[in-house]
């Protein structure tokens, strides 16, 4: 594992401010620019290490990636997970995690860790929920305990788990909702995102990354990214899409929205796994990923493969004694067969469910590889030419 005193090692001075230095706790670094999309190929320095990017992060919801080791998310490529401000606060709260030493110590990860703000799953809670300027009054789903999260709260609770990258509270719409309903939703983000720089201060540590919302309205888009980026934030996300829309939709929000993003700063779409949306995602500027599509589909029985998605439980493969994917080069695919994989699963074996999570997660982490490897030789549009032919996803 890597050694978490890279916290001290791999910071990077921003500005000077009334004779003190500082210190920029996330950084981007811009290697190459695609001449024929907005697409970037960059280093991403944390101070838990350097991811290079595009980048897709497993989703580690609990302080786990569910059935993987922090040594298996290394081997299969990870250098950044996400972590969740919502459910890490109500089990098992921060002061247990400030005890253990902060999440990286508490979860054995040496890698950079982005905590979402809890947010999105707060406002999943429909009836369960309040809200008010304030913040959010929610019923945990775990015992129906009333609970109160804010900016501030939940800033807090992100600097107990000792992040890399904190992301601000925000109010993520639902799909589909009125002008009105996205336009009160995303102006609140904006305030929102203020108080949690102001409570986050100066950081050495941890990078406050702002979102921006507004629905599938471009107008609103335009004015929260605006409002955003004021703030003048070491990293901006795209919020509230991947929420049911169709993804033409979102693709023209991304092309109207990232452009207004600064620059030199990481860009994050949150949410985001499908190989194809990941393609798209990095064509249009984005640097930075997740999703628990790979997980929860590997648990579900259905693997990620170059020849498009396989449903290793159905009968069809009982006697196939070939590789998930022939052309992956995982743990599971090295050493296991479809039908060996289909019997754990049909057999409610945990050993199935943890070699499919890792063949999916490798086979993003190969794919994100494979994007970067276009961006330099300049040929991002054919390779997305040639993996959508071969995974049968339309021209």
């Amino acid at each position: 594992m890597r050694d978490c005193s890279l916290a001290v090692t791999s910071m990077w001075a921003l500005s000077f401010k009334l004779g003190v230095e500082v210190l920029a706790a996330v950084r981007l670094e811009i290697l190459k620019e695609d001449i024929k999309t907005r697409a970037r190929l960059g280093r991403l320095h944390t101070p838990h290490g350097m991811i290079e990017t595009p980048v897709f992060m497993p989703v580690g919801t609990q302080a786990t990636v569910k059935s993987m080791t922090p040594e298996e998310l290394e081997e299969i490529g990870a250098g950044i997970i996400l972590s969740n401000t919502y459910h890490l606060f109500l089990r098992p709260g921060p002061e247990l995690i400030r005890a253990a030493g902060g999440l990286h110590s508490f979860m054995h990860w040496g890698g950079a860790i982005l905590t979402d703000s809890g947010g999105f799953q707060v406002f999943s809670l429909g009836d369960l929920r309040r809200i008010s300027e304030e913040g959010v009054e929610f019923r945990s789903h775990l015992d129906g305990s009333r609970q109160f999260l804010s900016p501030e709260i939940a800033t807090e609770v992100q600097m107990v788990l000792g992040s890399d990258i904190v992301m601000a509270f925000d109010e993520c719409a639902p799909y589909p909702c009125s002008h009105e309903y996205a336009r009160d939703s995303s102006a609140r983000t904006t305030r929102w995102a203020a108080r949690c720089k102001e409570t986050l201060g100066v950081s050495a540590g941890q990078a406050l990354f702002g979102i921006v919302q507004g629905g599938t309205f471009k107008d609103l888009r335009r004015e929260s990214a605006a409002g955003i980026t004021a703030l003048d934030l070491p990293g901006y996300a795209v919020g509230g899409l991947s929420v049911g829309e169709p993804k033409e939709v979102m693709y023209e929000i991304l092309d109207d929205t990232v452009p207004l993003l600064p620059a030199d700063r990481p860009r994050y779409l949150m949410g985001v796994g499908s190989p194809d949306a990941l393609i798209e995602g990095v064509m249009r500027g984005i640097d930075m990923f997740d999703c628990v599509l790979p997980t929860r589909i590997a648990r579900n029985g259905t693997a990620l493969t170059r020849f498009g998605k396989l449903v290793v439980r159905n009968a069809t493969v009982a006697r196939d004694f070939s590789p998930i994917d022939p052309t992956c080069d995982c743990y599971t695919c090295r050493h296991y067969s479809r039908a060996y994989v289909r019997h754990l699963l049909k057999a409610d074996e945990i050993l199935g469910l943890r070699l499919m999570t890792i063949h999916n997660l490798r086979f993003l982490q190969n794919l994100m590889r494979e994007i970067r490897e276009a961006i330099a030789a300049e040929r991002l549009p054919a390779y997305r030419r040639e993996f959508f032919v071969g995974y049968g996803y339309p021209l």
